[in-house]
């Protein structure tokens, strides 16, 4: 009996003495829970806080990775997969700059000549065939480097698939169609089908958003974007530009942090590339947080000559002298060399001083937003800021605010009529023709 009772309380000893251990063990590893806590905060707090910083953390970063990081430049081109010939109708460069926080989109038009004489062109000197006939993406690049000046490194050959399934995946955007587009080719399988107005662009809606230039021929008439929005191919791609822009607003919300997986898979199927993905998830930490109000988007700018000049080919031909002043405004404006000094030069040439003032410039103002009192809000804010409201009107219904410079203006009237206003993302779409130097559409959001 005796030594029954030994050895219970034996047994109880070794209870409370293993207890005792692991006390002590849960409150080491609790310790190291802390600490860590605490120095993950701390890292974060030091890579700037917020989601960032916590990105910026977990990825290996510390203060300094950001300052180190580069202006990335990338030659994004678009290719159908629904027709044989694998032409690029979206050329694209896009930029993004994690210290500025600033990024810029231009669109190169498909027809845009590469050869030295237009009066002899061919269809093979379009840029959109360089990528069918070369078997890759390098001349493209090439020829893009040329025409732009710029040093542009990587590219990004973007299949249909890949938008469809993007979309899909971030549950849609929320996007105002400027027109109603209707359009069938049997011979692509595409049917067109949308109505003008803000909705919700599933992936199916995107792609034909994207493709959309005209509507069919009907008793040898057809319609197309309207004039204020940008005719035939040049509507086309402000579509695809805005509708880039509300696509990457709606992918970097925080929720979606966690399809990260998915989106990455997306691309690795359906994107060919020369990034490689170590080097840009360097980038991915600050691109959550990136505003997309701080993006410019822009049109390469040039004309359409007379067939007759052009060997009957209808090719695009990219002014020198614009394209040039169009690049220094959007890549070397508030930019810094290795040495930190400012560099504002692109061949050699300073950029110009801004000698405009407000009022100098003539701007048309276009109702968008359904409401009346907001374009007499609008014109007042610009007319007691000096601005000369040359000629107001309606315009398409639309959600977000947009600036678009129609000839010379420099980037800093541009960011002060946006200030004045409050809204506005800020584009350049030149030409010749205007009788404005900027053309504001007042969206819902003003």
């Amino acid at each position: 009996m005796k030594s029954k009772r030994m050895s219970v309380d034996k047994n109880r000893k070794n209870r409370r003495k293993k207890k005792k251990i692991w006390k002590k063990v849960l409150l080491v590893i609790l310790l190291i829970l802390i600490l860590l806590g605490g120095w993950f905060a701390y890292k974060t707090y030091k890579n700037g806080g917020g989601l960032s910083g916590m990105l910026a953390t977990v990825v290996g970063h510390d203060e300094n990775t950001k300052k180190d990081l580069k202006e990335i430049k990338v030659l994004i081109l678009g290719v159908s997969t629904s027709i044989e010939a694998d032409l690029t109708d979206t050329i694209m460069v896009a930029s993004y700059n994690p210290n500025t926080q600033t990024a810029n989109l231009i669109s190169i038009p498909r027809d845009t000549f590469t050869g030295k004489n237009k009066n002899r062109a061919t269809a093979s000197q379009k840029i959109n065939a360089l990528y069918n006939i070369y078997g890759g993406p390098e001349k493209t690049l090439e020829a893009v480097n040329e025409i732009t000046g710029l040093d542009i490194q990587y590219y990004a050959v973007v299949k249909t698939g890949a938008l469809i399934e993007l979309v899909d995946a971030i549950g849609g955007v929320k996007f105002t169609v400027p027109e109603d587009m209707k359009y069938e080719d049997t011979s692509q399988n595409l049917v067109i089908d949308l109505d003008a107005g803000e909705q919700i662009i599933d992936g199916k809606k995107a792609e034909q958003l994207v493709r959309y230039r005209h509507s069919n021929y009907e008793n040898g008439y057809m319609t197309t974007y309207s004039s204020e929005y940008g005719n035939d191919d040049f509507g086309r791609m402000r579509t695809q530009r805005d509708f880039i822009v509300a696509t990457l607003k709606q992918t970097l919300k925080p929720s979606n942090i966690f399809k990260l997986g998915q989106i990455l898979d997306i691309a690795n199927k359906n994107i060919e590339t020369n990034l490689d993905i170590a080097f840009v998830k360097d980038y991915i930490p600050y691109a959550v947080e990136f505003d997309t109000d701080n993006m410019q988007t822009a049109t390469l700018p040039g004309t359409t000559p007379d067939w007759k000049e052009t060997n009957n080919v209808s090719i695009f031909v990219a002014d020198k002298v614009e394209t040039e002043k169009l690049i220094k405004s959007m890549f070397y404006i508030d930019s810094t060399d290795d040495e930190g000094e400012e560099s504002n030069t692109i061949s050699n040439n300073t950029v110009p001083d801004n000698t405009n003032t407000s009022a100098k410039i003539k701007i048309e103002l276009l109702n968008g937003s359904g409401d009346t009192t907001k374009l007499e809000k609008a014109k007042k804010l610009l007319e007691d800021a000096g601005y000369e409201v040359k000629k107001t009107g309606k315009s398409s219904s639309i959600a977000k605010t947009i600036i678009t410079n129609k000839k010379d203006t420099e980037h800093e009237d541009l960011k002060n009529i946006k200030e004045i206003l409050g809204v506005g993302s800020i584009s350049t779409n030149k030409s010749s023709t205007s009788l404005v130097d900027v053309t504001i559409v007042i969206g819902e959001d003003f």
